[in-house]
Formats: C-alpha cells, sequence, structure tokens
C-alpha cells in the first residue's frame, strides 16, 4: 500500500514539474509589445561616460521576446536583463527608490543591446514606473 502511494506521489511531482516547464517556456515565448509591463528586481550598477560617473539601472526579469527586427535577442528565450535608460534627473530620482526591489514598468521603447560594453541583454529607452512605493 505505501509503495503505491510514493509511486503515485512520485508520478503527480513529474507532472507538475513539466507543466511547471511548460507554462514558464510560453511565457518566455511572448513578445514584449509597447505598453506591455515588465516586472523585476531593479538594480543600480556603476557606470562611467566620457569620464563621469552617470546613473545606470538594470532591471532583472523572466525572459521575453523582443519584437522584430530586435528578435534575435537570447534565441532560446529571449533577454532577461534590461538596462533602464533614463533622460533626465526627474527619471534617475523616480527609480533610486526602487533600488533592490521589485518594481512594474510599463515599456514603451525595447531594443537588443548591441554595444559589447553593455551589461544587459536589452535597452529599454522609453518606460514609466507602473509600482507604487
Amino acid at each position: 500500500m505505501r509503495s503505491e502511494f510514493g509511486k503515485r506521489c512520485v508520478l503527480a511531482a513529474a507532472v507538475l514539474v513539466l507543466f511547471d516547464a511548460g507554462a514558464f517556456s510560453a511565457r518566455a515565448q511572448q513578445a514584449i509589445q509597447n505598453g506591455d509591463v515588465l516586472t523585476g528586481q531593479l538594480n543600480a550598477m556603476r557606470s562611467r561616460a566620457n569620464g563621469k560617473r552617470i546613473n545606470t539601472f538594470q532591471l532583472v526579469s523572466e525572459p521575453r521576446r523582443l519584437p522584430p527586427p530586435n528578435g534575435l535577442c537570447g534565441l532560446e528565450t529571449g533577454p532577461e536583463t534590461f538596462q533602464i535608460v533614463t533622460s533626465s534627473d526627474a527619471q534617475v530620482a523616480q527609480l533610486k527608490g526602487f533600488i533592490g526591489k521589485e518594481v512594474s514598468l510599463k515599456i514603451d521603447e525595447v531594443s537588443c543591446a548591441e554595444d559589447a560594453g553593455q551589461m544587459s541583454e536589452a535597452v529599454v529607452t522609453k518606460w514609466s514606473v507602473m509600482t507604487k512605493h
């Protein structure tokens, strides 16, 4: 009786693992569209440009494909790391409160990283914060 119960538990666990892996794969295949929300942990990174320290932010999220023609970022799953480009001191201040925390950003413009020195797989140039403190 015990061995039958054990076999059923193992079988149920295996089915659950396969189902979860399939669901993760399906999420990874979705392409980010303008207006979609990207959620993940926000990190601050040290960077220099023209000898001057600049604020650089990176969002680590689940893999998401990019729409064509940028669809070649990470052929298997899509990018997981997104460099968040700031264009003003107000945007920098807005993101600083979320460093090390989960944040949701509405994505309005994203592309694959092209420069060898970039620390992220994709670059988000237009965005807005959806999560409040």
